[in-house]
């Protein structure tokens, strides 16, 4: 994907803004589904440059800390576990950037993109909600068969709101592109 450099900077803007507005509570009414899954991993498809990944992980954990401080927001998911958000918002941003070497502008992309997200989805579900359970320490007898049912219960949720958030960029890129498309044919002709 060939984006410009004030392309790249206007989405990285719209992605901060879309993971404050979605990361726990906020000064919304409205507890709008988490972004953070679908930005990092939009992030990778879209975004050239690689100081974007910590500075969108600052930004998560910033949200995550005035949530507790001034939102009164649980300090629950705050644990020696959290650190495994790195390698797990990690599998998003590198499932992105599969993405964007391996997209065409062609339908097929889109079942592409489908199951790329999916498998970074799991690999990142692994690492987060894994994390979480072996290493929170939370849990006094963490297993696997614990973790399966995790999986079970919240790994599909996950997967509906990175879809959500996914189908909506996509269908936005698709009519920028052919808006785009669209322009460039009226000025040559």
């Amino acid at each position: 994907m060939n984006i410009s450099p004030r392309s790249q900077l206007l989405i990285a803007i719209a992605l901060a803004a879309l993971m404050a507005m979605t990361r726990g509570q906020h000064f919304a009414t409205v507890n709008l589904p988490s972004a953070s899954w679908a930005v990092f991993f939009l992030a990778g498809a879209l975004l050239k440059p690689r100081w974007v990944f910590p500075a969108l992980f600052v930004e998560a954990s910033l949200l995550d800390i005035a949530a507790m401080q001034w939102a009164g927001v649980s300090d629950w998911c705050m644990s020696p576990a959290y650190w495994m958000l790195i390698p797990a918002y990690g599998a998003m941003w590198l499932g992105g950037r599969l993405y964007a070497v391996m997209h065409r502008h062609q339908p097929s992309s889109l079942l592409l993109l489908a199951a790329i997200a999916s498998v970074s989805a799991f690999v990142c579900y692994l690492f987060s909600g894994g994390g979480f359970l072996f290493f929170s320490g939370r849990y006094p007898d963490p297993s696997l068969g614990q973790l399966v049912e995790r999986i079970a219960v919240y790994y599909p949720r996950n997967l509906t709101n990175l879809a959500l958030y996914l189908g909506g960029a996509s269908a936005l890129y698709l009519g920028l592109h052919a808006a785009f498309a669209a322009r460039r044919r009226e000025v040559r002709s």
